[in-house]
């Protein structure tokens, strides 16, 4: 293996972006598999699912929305607490950010540390990354399970259906045009980033999600789907990669191999089917770290810091 730029370092070409209508309320704003930003119009208000990472990006969000519609955006939803998903919240100015219970936990315990971390990480993604106001990003109203939303008479469902990508994810959900937001807990082309996940609860949820049946969904990275049977195989891939991943390491930890040695055979084992996803190389190294974390002494997962992101490139990829 020659060794790897860090993360998504290298990663500096602009990305291709789509305003896709998916129903009479639900857009996708997508990235060529950069994160994505979900946007719902009610009758008398916008919600924005997730913020992208700095204020400066969130702008080209707000010229897509505003090329549709002038209603207030009064909603922000954070699917979950990563850094890439909140700190553009600002630019919106929401009368309320709503998150998870767990979320708001999270960001109390990591956020700062998850800040940090992911701005090394993402240099592209975080260009303007003076735009982001002091601090982190606070959720005004939390919940847990399930709130439901008015947006005149369309009904929006937010969702908390198991631990995943993280143990705050949110999904959106409406019902009467059944369209799914799912946050990273569905890719598209797009690998999985499993730094912060439940290996053992993923696929269960992923279950919960297809119980749903949803018509159309905005995975976290990856095209907008636009019919049952891409949405099919949105959440059938996720699964597969979350399962394929987790059978290879319990393979590893099972015959007591050092995690080095564990990240390597994975490696080897998923690249023919899933090198080809966005941010392979990014995700792979945390995945297989958080993975074998999980099957050995560490059921929650570890706070990434930007100290501990390099120190564990260096020993797997080093």
């Amino acid at each position: 293996m020659h060794a790897k730029a860090f993360a998504s370092q290298a990663d500096l070409q602009d990305k291709q972006v789509s305003f896709t209508q998916l129903s009479e309320h639900a857009y996708a704003y997508t990235a060529e598999g950069d994160p994505n930003t979900g946007v719902v119009v009610g009758d008398n208000a916008v919600m924005v699912i997730d913020t992208q990472a700095t204020p400066a990006m969130a702008q080209d969000v707000i010229r897509h929305i505003r090329s549709v519609t002038d209603k207030p955006i009064r909603y922000v939803v954070l699917s979950h607490y990563h850094a890439v998903r909140v700190l553009g919240a600002s630019a919106y100015q929401p009368e309320h950010i709503i998150a998870s219970q767990d979320t708001y936990d999270l960001i109390v315990e990591r956020g700062e540390q998850d800040k940090a971390s992911e701005i090394g990480r993402f240099p592209r993604l975080f260009r303007a990354v003076e735009t982001i106001p002091a601090g982190l990003t606070w959720p005004t109203i939390t919940f847990t399970g399930k709130m439901t939303l008015w947006l005149g008479k369309l009904e929006v469902q937010l969702l908390q259906l198991g631990r995943g990508h993280t143990k705050g994810d949110t999904v959106v959900w409406l019902p009467q045009e059944r369209v799914l937001f799912s946050g990273d807990l569905v890719e598209f082309d797009a690998t999985p980033y499993a730094g912060d996940a439940y290996f053992r609860d993923w696929p269960q949820t992923l279950q919960r999600l297809a119980d749903l049946q949803p018509a159309k969904l905005v995975p976290g990275r990856g095209a907008a789907l636009t019919s049952p049977d891409q949405v099919q195989q949105a959440l059938a891939g996720t699964r597969a990669f979350i399962e394929d991943m987790r059978a290879a390491v319990e393979e590893g930890v099972r015959a007591g191999k050092d995690l080095r040695t564990v990240y390597r055979e994975t490696y080897a084992r998923l690249q023919p089917k899933y090198g080809h996803w966005v941010i392979f190389d990014h995700c792979m190294p945390f995945d297989v770290a958080r993975c074998y974390d999980e099957l050995t002494q560490y059921p929650d997962p570890r706070i990434w810091t930007a100290e501990r992101d390099r120190q564990m490139w260096q020993a797997l990829e080093g």
